[in-house]
């Protein structure tokens, strides 16, 4: 079944998730964040079939989330890196991979750690702020949608 597309949608969320909402999409993401950056090596850690991969890496090209470069030994390949567009989206990993690491990790499971490079120390967690600094939860949250018809609609939460 063919999906249909957000981008005539009024919410930021749902027009990402057209380019990021692939549960592959965001792995290839993260492994671009990491270094990755030939085909075969998303294919090896990944360990996605190649037209899966090769479907993927082309959405994420067209939406300028990667984009192709020549090989950096010089050899005929190409490979893939970040654009700004596609470096961007650190803080929604981080936010996506601290969640994860609070709500489906059990009591002594072990993961990945992600620090912050020249310190070797954890990242702190990430939070939502209002532009005076104050942290915000879901219930400081409104939505304001764009005018209908001379109403403006309002949504008390994100």
């Amino acid at each position: 079944m063919k999906h249909k597309s957000n981008q005539d949608s009024v919410c930021p969320i749902a027009r990402s998730l057209d380019v990021v909402g692939e549960w592959w999409s965001l792995l290839i993401v993260r492994d671009a964040m990491l270094g990755v950056k030939r085909f075969s090596e998303f294919e090896r850690g990944l360990g996605m079939a190649k037209n899966i991969l090769a479907v993927r890496l082309r959405a994420l090209v067209e939406a300028g989330v990667l984009r192709v470069v020549p090989a950096s030994d010089g050899s005929a390949y190409s490979e893939y890196e970040l654009t700004e567009k596609g470096k961007d989206l650190l803080p929604t990993m981080v936010a996506l991979r601290q969640w994860g690491e609070k709500h489906m990790f059990g009591k002594g499971d072990e993961h990945s750690s992600l620090l912050d490079r020249p310190h070797r120390k954890p990242l702190a967690k990430i939070t939502v702020r209002s532009a005076d600094g104050r942290e915000l939860g879901v219930d400081d949250v409104e939505l304001l949608m764009p005018e209908v018809e001379g109403k403006s609609k309002r949504r008390r939460h994100a």
